[in-house]
């Protein structure tokens, strides 16, 4: 009798840790039905099978449609339903397991472009170009695995899932845009970049509240199959009254930040009317990636970027924008070449933003940079900004004791060094905010310059890399949300593309092919406002973490309650095993 009351006691633990309801077993607080062996057994078997993997794949292939290239955005308010459909009733490894795979195909093929990159540039063979890719999507793979796992365990009552999922996946997002110097590439939110009074809200609680947005949608989709289906949440049966509830509740919040857009766009556009204006031109040299640094074409690409720019000249610009190291010299440091740039200059007669590599002496010798030259219009050198997030295995090499066969796939002599975060150039009256390549997609950089006072945002880069692929369309899409959040207008000059003016709204003005020579002439308004964004940064995200911690201690405890008291009421002789 004590072994069998032992071994149903045990029985019962596990019942209430998982807090599952199968068909054969119905708990209720103070009243147990019979258990049999099979029952338990039942509770365990809720393994992965072909149908849940596939429901898995399926959220990933729609996360990864619903961003650039092939960007079907609306797809993205139910990507997640056939993830979380799949985890009823896994365990814990199972529901990470199941994440882990999601994940996997979203940036096995959101990212893949990262082959081609290593491959092309980095003179990498395919067969170590692959492990790379996939190492990578495994790392990133693992926030989506924690989701699913915490997502079955820390929302007892579905209630509790409306509010506890959305807050989680935005932690995780936070988490992995600063975890290991951060990858921010393509937050959920960014998928609506081109939904514009959704994104408004940007100014408030930065990208992650539009993914807060995206992810409460999906939660109440899947509340209304799983009460139209008759399916319950863990434990709990969800009522027409619930899912209806929740209907009115995404309904809500969706209204009220859709009704903050439009007033933020109509506030936004009154106050870009009566703020001082520059006319910006940006030039693409669509230099070839191939031959970009091969000393033979300095003197074609030099000449290419001065003939596109004195195109510029009827126009009158006020400051004419060049790519990441347009110059693909040391400017100021080769003689011949620098002088041809401040003559040409000096020809158009405008100010130019240039992008170089530079170098310096420091402590430890030789320093490099990847930098940007503000040059005056009579060729004297007003400013410069040296680029301060460095982008791994491209500007610098992580771990190279360990990975010693990763070469660097920029050109140039060592590892190039991180300039001053938050740094601005004077220009005239106002102040200009310089973002070199893949800086533009860390919230905190732009944030940081707007509270230096940039009243322009610049953003510089080279995607030749990236080739053809979707990789080009993905950093545009991200730049549109820094020019939201700070309400600043945004001008991009990229080698081959996509150039182009973004203004404090976050309308894309104009845009440019990829691979094609390009010149872009637009009047942007400069302004100085500071946005509750730009001046408290993500708190957002931590009130999410704050939320996802309640709910984690929640859970325990009532698992730790649940447990104890049940000890003392179980009727061992309905217990069987």
């Amino acid at each position: 009798m004590l072994r069998g009351g032992k071994r149903a006691g045990q029985n019962l633990i596990l019942l209430l840790q998982f807090q599952l309801k199968t068909d054969t077993i119905a708990y209720r607080p103070l009243s147990f039905h019979v258990l049999h062996f099979t029952s338990l057994s039942s509770l365990n078997t809720k393994k992965i099978n072909s149908y849940k993997i596939a429901l898995a794949v399926s959220s990933g292939v729609l996360l990864t449609l619903s961003f650039p290239k092939a960007g079907i955005f609306w797809l993205a308010w139910f990507a997640l339903v056939p993830l979380l459909i799949a985890l009823g009733n896994l365990s814990l490894k199972n529901s990470f397991i199941l994440g882990f795979y999601a994940g996997l195909i979203h940036y096995l093929t959101l990212i893949y472009w990262l082959a081609h990159t290593m491959k092309t540039y980095g003179h990498l063979p395919l067969y170590q170009c692959l492990p790379v890719l996939v190492l990578l999507s495994a790392y990133l793979a693992l926030y989506p695995a924690v989701f699913s796992m915490l997502a079955n365990r820390l929302c007892p009552t579905p209630l509790s899932g409306l509010i506890t999922i959305p807050c989680l996946w935005v932690f995780l997002e936070y988490l992995r845009a600063v975890l290991f110097t951060g990858f921010p590439w393509e937050l959920l939110g960014y998928t609506q970049f081109k939904v514009l009074p959704l994104i408004q809200i940007a100014d408030i609680l930065g990208v992650y509240g539009v993914s807060f947005c995206i992810v409460l949608g999906n939660v109440t989709v899947f509340l209304v199959i799983l009460c139209l289906t008759g399916k319950n949440w863990l434990a709990k049966k969800v009522a027409r009254r619930l899912a209806g509830e929740s209907i009115a509740a995404f309904v809500i919040i969706f209204g009220l930040v859709w009704f903050y857009g439009i007033r933020q766009i109509q506030s936004t556009d009154q106050i870009a009317s009566n703020a001082p204006l520059a006319k910006i031109a940006v030039v693409q040299g669509n230099i070839d990636q191939a031959v970009k640094w091969d000393p033979a074409f300095q003197y074609d690409s030099t000449i290419k970027y001065i003939s596109l720019s004195l195109e510029a000249k009827k126009q009158k610009p006020d400051l004419v924008v060049w790519p990441e190291t347009a110059t693909p010299f040391y400017f100021l440091s080769n003689t011949t070449m620098s002088q041809m740039v401040k003559k040409g200059i000096h020809d158009i007669g405008a100010d130019f933003l240039i992008g170089s590599p530079s170098f310096r002496s420091g402590q430890n010798g030789v320093e490099y940079y990847n930098s940007a030259y503000l040059v005056g219009a009579k060729g004297t050198v007003l400013g410069q900004y040296d680029k301060a997030h460095l982008v791994p295995f491209g500007e610098y090499i992580p771990f190279k004791k360990w990975l010693p066969f990763l070469s660097k796939m920029v050109a140039g002599v060592g590892d190039f060094h991180p300039g001053e975060k938050g740094l601005t150039i004077p220009w005239g009256n106002h102040r200009l905010g310089v973002q070199i390549c893949y800086e533009i997609i860390f919230p905190q950089l732009s944030r940081a310059m707007t509270q230096n006072h940039a009243a322009l945002l610049v953003n510089i880069t080279n995607d030749a890399w990236y080739g053809r692929t979707s990789a080009p369309y993905q950093h545009f899409s991200m730049a549109v949300f820094r020019a939201v959040e700070n309400r600043r207008s945004l001008v991009r000059s990229a080698n081959t593309g996509i150039s182009g003016f973004i203004d404090p709204a976050g309308r894309i003005i104009a845009s440019t092919p990829i691979f094609e020579d390009a010149l872009l002439t637009h009047t942007v308004p400069l302004l100085q406002t500071a946005t509750y964004y730009s001046q408290v940064g993500d708190l957002f995200a931590t009130c999410c973490l704050a939320v996802t911690l309640l709910s984690a201690i929640y859970a325990f405890l009532r698992n730790l309650i649940a447990i104890r008291p049940s000890e003392k009421l179980v009727d061992t002789n309905r217990l069987y095993c």
